[in-house]
């Protein structure tokens, strides 16, 4: 029987028919009347008894055309049968894709440079100043945003005025806003991919805008979009130097005891320390991990301690991971309070796990806010997908 329905496209098709008139039936049951009952469960069972009987595939054929006959005489028609068909399959798409998103793989935006070199957030660079930069046109445009990802943004003034009024941004596609804002008596509808699109774009509230005024003039390199593997860490821990992206939710600075960012957000980094680890960053730019000196051979940490220790940290370049006494050689931001000195011994909490970015100059990490639970973890680092650049792929190390 089983070797008959591999075999006979004829008897995959009859399989198929009745238990389709099947499922009408158990389903109209209520609305059809008893004749009806009868005679469609009569042609099911003929169309059932040639299966088993091996009829041949002439005989097959009738008990289905008598069947489909007896099915558009006794059983209801579907009102707008071809919208509830497409309504059914947009549905199991959008369950599917839930179910992806959900289990599987998620959608991430890197929203900063904290990680770069290795994957790259989203660059501004304000051409507001320079009368004679121009911006492609026509597909030439096209192909410098899906290509590299890289858009253009120029609201010039409609008439003379300063800015009265602006609009919070409201996401109407993912990774993508509309702001508008007011330029005396004008609106201007604002689209882009990045947050605090006015301060990028310098726009003053006092500046008397003549009409022809650039207002915005901003070219944005979008960031690294990348997919989120959701499921490798149902069947194991995270390891050492792997990228994950975990929530903020519950991260609070040991310094002050409040929120040490937004709640609600995600962040993605490098994952540097375990629960229970002793964890000291060495004046070289060496992490130490229990008296361990992690460098270029350790699993993941190639290229993060690929710099010449000859040179001085840069921001955007390898630099290794600096504590708060390097960093005061350089810069006077307060990078890494909770490492001042290389001779600073931290403990992670059990369960908890501890991270830190690749772009050590430019990064708020766990320097800053310290270790967070083993539990915010959504997943790891799977590949990027947009834009084609040399981290297309899997090439994030």
């Amino acid at each position: 029987m089983i070797l008959r329905w591999l075999l006979s496209p004829t008897v995959r098709q009859a399989s198929n028919l009745h238990r389709h008139a099947q499922r009408i039936v158990n389903a109209q049951r209520d609305q059809l009347s008893p004749q009806a009952v009868e005679k469609v469960a009569a042609a099911i069972a003929a169309v059932r008894s040639a299966i088993a009987s091996n009829a041949d595939g002439k005989l097959l054929k009738e008990r289905m055309a008598d069947l489909e006959r007896t099915t558009a005489k006794w059983i209801q028609p579907y009102a707008h049968a071809s919208l509830r068909e497409n309504t059914e399959v947009i549905l199991v798409a959008v369950a599917v894709a839930v179910a992806v998103h959900t289990f599987f793989l998620k959608p991430f935006k890197i929203p900063t440079g904290s990680m770069q070199p290795t994957l790259y957030g989203i660059i501004s660079e304000n051409l507001l100043n320079e009368a004679a930069a121009t911006f492609p046109t026509g597909l030439r445009r096209v192909i410098d945003l899906i290509w590299h990802g890289t858009s253009y943004i120029h609201k010039v003034a409609k008439a003379e005025g300063m800015l009265e009024a602006f609009e919070p941004p409201k996401t109407i596609f993912p990774f993508v806003s509309r702001q508008r804002i007011r330029i005396g008596s004008e609106w201007y509808a604002v689209w882009s991919s990045v947050d605090h699109l006015l301060e990028r774009a310098e726009v003053e509230p006092h500046h008397l805008y003549h009409r022809g005024d650039d207002i915005i003039k901003l070219k944005l390199i979008n960031g690294d979009h990348l997919f989120v593997d959701r499921l490798t860490y149902n069947f194991r821990r995270p390891r050492r130097g792997e990228i994950i992206v975990f929530e903020t939710k519950g991260i609070i600075s040991p310094t002050t005891g409040q929120p040490a960012m937004p709640q609600d957000q995600f962040y993605i980094k490098r994952l540097v320390a375990m629960g229970s680890e002793q964890v000291r960053i060495a004046n070289d730019r060496h992490l130490i991990i229990n008296e361990r000196r992690l460098d270029h051979t350790t699993p993941h940490f190639e290229n993060v301690y690929s710099f010449d220790p000859k040179q001085s940290p840069r921001p955007n370049q390898y630099s290794g991971h600096v504590n708060g006494f390097v960093a005061r050689q350089l810069t006077e931001a307060a990078i890494a309070p909770l490492f001042p000195d290389e001779s600073t011994v931290r403990t992670v909490r059990p369960n908890h796990y501890l991270v830190m970015g690749d772009n050590t100059l430019d990064s708020y990490d766990g320097r800053t806010w310290g270790d967070f639970s083993r539990t915010n973890v959504i997943g790891k680092y799977c590949f990027v997908y947009w834009p084609f650049s040399s981290r297309f792929g899997w090439a994030a190390r």
